[in-house]
């Protein structure tokens, strides 16, 4: 014996996910993301789909989103990698020419350019896992 039609429960629910997905704090997000794994986001965010989930035993929201961040590349002459970074932390420097340049703030501890996008790599996958799982 139905109570209800499934149409009408598949309607609410997706009108309850638009609800919350509307009021989603991104400022928040934003700052986790540049803690956790040091990026920010750029202005195109994609909502992708929002869902109810069981979590930890719990019930949760699960949204996915299509987001673009910020890369920069450095590499030599030679095509070698030396850096690869997801925050923009750029810096004047005068060179002995007195010309200014646009210098990108290096790591203090120089890991070798296949360690830093292996680290990189390493980053965004967890991102990504977090988005798909969710904060607990």
């Amino acid at each position: 014996m139905k109570l209800t039609s499934q149409e009408t429960i598949q309607e609410s629910e997706k009108e309850f996910i638009d609800t919350i997905n509307a009021e989603l704090d991104w400022e928040a997000i934003e700052k986790m993301l540049l803690e956790k794994h040091g990026f920010t986001l750029q202005d195109e965010i994609e909502y992708k789909d929002g869902d109810l989930v069981v979590y930890n035993d719990s019930i949760a929201y699960k949204f996915d989103f299509e987001i673009k961040v910020p890369l920069s590349v450095i590499f030599n002459r030679d095509g070698e990698c030396l850096e690869i970074s997801t925050v923009r932390e750029d810096f004047e420097s005068e060179d002995e020419s007195g010309m200014n340049e646009t210098r990108t703030k290096e790591f203090s501890d120089h890991p070798e350019p296949e360690d830093r996008v292996a680290q990189m790599a390493s980053n965004l996958a967890d991102m990504i896992s977090e988005i798909n799982q969710g904060d607990e």
